[in-house]
Order: structure tokens, then C-alpha cells, then sequence
């Protein structure tokens, strides 16, 4: 699954939203039905995951994570505990409860972005924080890129 791209749209006075019809076409594909959302861990946006890439999620944390050791404990709990199980309705809505709305700052207009195997949900008026300008990306981008390309010196 890779979702990309941006689309705008709104929450109804329940919190419910339509998920774009790309991205349920993409997920109604993979045979995806039930879905979970998260607050992100590091941006103030909400991220959906396909219920198989929250698994893949899970198992690799659980795979660094030492059973025995209570931080460890405590660091799994919080990743687990603070999700919500959801699932699109016949017309391709999902609620968006409360409090998740609040911790996102979301009031009604949103925006859905791909994020390759989830989408992040923002707040319209947010999206814009959360990016580099223009300068500032291609050089983080370039750095990123050519970390591993240093040329080989020959003697």
C-alpha cells in the first residue's frame, strides 16, 4: 500500500469524516477493513493505519522491546493503550472521537495526507507548522541522500 498525495475535507458535527475515495479504493484492494488511529508520537495530527501495517507496527516494537524491563513495559503500554479501533461505515465514513479531534486541534476542516503505509490527518490550519520551506527541505533532502555516496578515495 502506498498512499500519497494531500486532500482536503471537513468533520461532521459528530466527528465522523469520509476517508478520500484513492485512499478506500487502496485499502478496500488490500482487503483492509478495520483501521487504527493514533495520535502521532512527534507532529499535533492524527495518523490512520491499516489494521496489517498497525500489526507490523507492534510486532517490531515488541521486538526491541524487553518484556522484563519496566521502562520498556511502560514505553509498549503507552504505544498500545492510546489507540482507537475503527472502521469505514457503508459510505466510506470513520468517527474521529473527541478527544483525538482535541489532541490534533482539529475543529472542523482537515486535510488527509499519504504517508506511503499510513495517512496523517491534520488540521488545515496546522499542515503549513509542520513543513520546511522550499530552501530548507532540498537541503535536508540532499544531506539525507548523499550521506552514503561518499566518494571512494584510491591511493
Amino acid at each position: 500500500m502506498r498512499f500519497l498525495g494531500n486532500i482536503e475535507a471537513k468533520t461532521d458535527a459528530k466527528g465522523r469524516a469520509f476517508l478520500p475515495a484513492v485512499f478506500r479504493k487502496m485499502l478496500q484492494a488490500s482487503g483492509s477493513e478495520s483501521l487504527v488511529l493514533r495520535k502521532d508520537i512527534f507532529q499535533d495530527c492524527l495518523v490512520l493505519y491499516p489494521e496489517s501495517v498497525w500489526n507490523e507496527q507492534m510486532d517490531t516494537l515488541r521486538g526491541k522491546l524487553n518484556r522484563y524491563n519496566a521502562q520498556h513495559q511502560k514505553i509498549f503500554r503507552q504505544f498500545v493503550s492510546e489507540v482507537e479501533m475503527t472502521a469505514l461505515d457503508g459510505n466510506g465514513r470513520f468517527l474521529i472521537p473527541k478527544r483525538y479531534l482535541q489532541m490534533a486541534g482539529i475543529q472542523q476542516n482537515i486535510k488527509f495526507i499519504g504517508m506511503g503505509d499510513t495517512i496523517e490527518i491534520w488540521a488545515n490550519e496546522k499542515v503549513e507548522e509542520s513543513k520546511m520551506d522550499g530552501e530548507e527541505f532540498g537541503q535536508a533532502l540532499e544531506s539525507i541522500m548523499t550521506q552514503d555516496s561518499a566518494p571512494v578515495e584510491t591511493y
